[in-house]
């Protein structure tokens, strides 16, 4: 999983850099309304709604565009109808890519998705040509100075599934379903989590090198900088020395 540990890593730091550029602004408004639509708008009983709005929080969104949000996706404000769902297919060096959308023009989301594979060197799939070789688990990161010890009987006590020492952090693996509740028990026991969320990790890493990784993180930056695209979930395992030599 040393993948996918440097990925969720790489994914933190480049989250920053977007809520600096105001782009994560773009994709939480999505999430938020599309929450809203779907559940309704009270946070008690919306859990999926609950996530979007700590998030938002997290990332410094005014209190008045969350609200706004919220009301477009119950209907009380007008609003752009949102769609998402899944593209799944293959980068550079055989590499399974999942790419989680959220649209108003379906026609330009799929362009620009498909070119992105194309110009790189990989190519979009059919439905369930990837997903099988990926679970849908929920993904708490800590910074590497949470004591492991403490973090690790808490968070098993708590109910996860798994605690790894990363490459500069700490990430708890959870069941979906237990994801809040884990974290809400880590934060009242003053373990406060740098991220969270409910994402897909790769059951196998598909080790890439050379151009062939280049190519590929150039293609992951590509569609995580499209406004539709929420998440991309990769099974690829690049040496660190690799990586540095990548990210620059």
């Amino acid at each position: 999983m040393a993948g996918h540990s440097k990925w969720a890593n790489i994914k933190h730091r480049k989250g920053a850099q977007d809520a600096k550029r105001g782009k994560i602004f773009t994709k939480l408004i999505k999430e938020i309304t599309i929450s809203a639509r779907i559940g309704g708008g009270d946070l008690e009983s919306n859990s999926r709604l609950r996530l979007a709005v700590d998030k938002a929080k997290q990332g410094n969104m005014p209190k008045d565009n969350i609200e706004r949000a919220i009301k477009k996706g119950t209907g009380d404000l007008d609003g752009v109808v949102y769609e998402e769902g899944i593209f799944e297919g293959y980068g550079p060096g055989g590499v399974a890519v999942i790419v989680e959308f959220m649209t108003d023009n379906r026609t330009r989301t799929v362009a620009d998705v498909r070119h992105a594979f194309t110009k790189y060197g990989g190519s979009l799939g059919v439905s369930g040509s990837v997903a099988f070789m990926f679970d849908r688990k929920g993904q708490i990161i800590f910074d590497e100075t949470t004591d492991f010890e403490t973090l690790f009987e808490a968070a098993l006590e708590a109910g996860a599934e798994d605690v790894k020492d990363g490459e500069g952090f700490i990430e708890v693996v959870t069941d979906p379903t237990e994801f809040e509740n884990v974290r809400n028990i880590l934060e009242a026991q003053g373990l406060k989590s740098q991220a969270a969320e409910v994402t897909m990790i790769p059951q196998n890493m598909s080790p890439v090198e050379g151009q062939q990784a280049e190519s590929l993180m150039k293609m992951i930056d590509v569609l995580e900088d499209n406004d539709d695209v929420q998440n991309v979930h990769a099974n690829f395992d690049i040496s660190d020395e690799e990586m540095e030599r990548i990210m620059g």
